[in-house]
């Protein structure tokens, strides 16, 4: 069974070029279940959040638009994600991640994590370390040397961020073990208030569970679960 948690990274909408340019921000950040990262960063406001979530129960043609749209970017997505061809080589990884969309950094990292190794930071600083101590700069050169420097620090962040949800995951399954588990979940629960074991990350995890136990039609797992995130959500902030 697959995971997702999502890390928080914040990187420019596009690492800067040319031939595919951007100038926005974007924000990835740890929402919930979203594995596919299709909703986009949350609304920001209590009450906008609120009030799109009464419009879409109220208005039926509003809400199937939103679920049509959302399964039209999902498809997207793993189109271009089974597209690409991830290459052997430092150098032309280099320009692969220079291609990615940036709501595609976080998943590229996640599935690149041994190839971002000390050997290709090792390529990357090379590289911009001669164009930035280069005696004479076109105007190329220094729009080249901004792409790798941001690339440089979106990768180095992404990477350290992914290896701590890692860390997080492992926990987390352990934690949702305790808990399914369990003969007295208030008594579980209280437990791990004190251990500090109560965390997104195990939420996002038990979201899933949830998602699966419905698609797999076992409603009576997926209702108990449902009662053991009510139970959750009164000790934790989300």
């Amino acid at each position: 069974m697959a995971t997702y948690l999502r890390f928080n990274l914040t990187i420019p909408s596009t690492i800067p070029k040319a031939r595919n340019p951007r100038n926005q921000t974007t924000k990835i950040r740890c929402i919930g279940w979203d594995p596919e990262g299709v909703l986009g960063p949350p609304t920001s406001g209590h009450i906008a959040k609120l009030e799109f979530k009464r419009r879409l129960e109220k208005d039926a043609d509003a809400r199937e638009a939103f679920e049509r749209e959302v399964r039209e970017e999902k498809e997207r997505r793993r189109a271009l994600r089974e597209s690409r061809v991830i290459p052997d080589t430092s150098e032309e990884l280099v320009e692969y991640l220079l291609d990615t969309e940036a709501q595609e950094i976080e998943f590229e990292i996640a599935r690149l994590r041994p190839r971002l190794n000390e050997e290709f930071f090792a390529h990357l600083k090379v590289e911009i370390g001669k164009l930035r101590f280069a005696v004479s700069k076109t105007q190329d050169m220094e729009d080249r040397l901004i792409e790798l420097e941001t690339l440089q620090k979106a990768l180095q962040e992404g990477g350290e961020a992914y290896d701590k949800m890692q860390a997080e995951l492992v926990t987390a399954r352990k934690s949702l073990m305790k808990l399914l588990t369990s003969n007295d979940v208030k008594a579980t629960l209280l437990d791990m208030v004190e251990q500090n074991e109560l965390n997104r990350s195990l939420l996002t995890l038990l979201d899933e569970n949830i998602a699966n136990a419905y698609q797999g039609n076992q409603t009576q797992a997926a209702e108990y679960m449902e009662k053991i995130r009510g139970a959750m959500l009164k000790y934790i902030t989300v």
